[in-house]
């Protein structure tokens, strides 16, 4: 009878014990998807405001017309992007901001597209660091997302 106990907590202990681990095991698979969730959509989000205010730019500075964009929304999404990327990217997203910067310096605030505006050439090359700092940030959010991923060797798209 002591030995049909025994086993009988035992099994009742080892249950309980598996369905603990379990639910454990569950919740952080959970919260690393709901991360990897709003970590998607943000990387997304401000990879979507860099191609429109690109685009609007060029076109300003082709049909040498004015321009106007949301800076408030972009800087909304560098800020959103900062509460779920972890350090390797936010360092890579800072970089990024610090390329486009320059780029609107040479394009947005230093030459006026109706009076002055830029070739398609200086638009490629005052372009050229903010698309490579894109390629280094797309490679580390690859890498963050999963080891599987290999780094591109080009930028595709801004």
């Amino acid at each position: 009878m002591l030995d049909t106990l025994v086993t009988t907590a035992t099994g009742a202990l080892a249950a309980t014990v598996g369905v603990l681990v379990g639910g454990i095991v569950t919740r952080r698979a959970q919260d690393r998807q709901w991360l990897r969730d709003k970590q998607l959509v943000a990387y997304q989000e401000l990879f979507s405001h860099y191609a429109k205010f690109t685009m609007e730019l060029r076109r300003a500075h082709g049909d040498q017309r004015g321009w106007d964009y949301d800076w408030g929304e972009w800087s909304a999404a560098l800020m959103r992007v900062s509460m779920v990327a972890p350090p390797e990217v936010a360092t890579e997203i800072d970089n990024f901001g610090r390329a486009i910067n320059s780029f609107l310096d040479q394009v947005a605030r230093g030459r006026d597209p109706l009076r002055d505006p830029v070739s398609s050439e200086e638009f490629e090359q005052a372009r050229q660091a903010s698309a490579e700092a894109q390629v280094r940030l797309v490679n580390a959010i690859r890498g963050s997302l999963s080891n599987d991923q290999k780094g591109l060797p080009f930028g595709i798209g801004g």
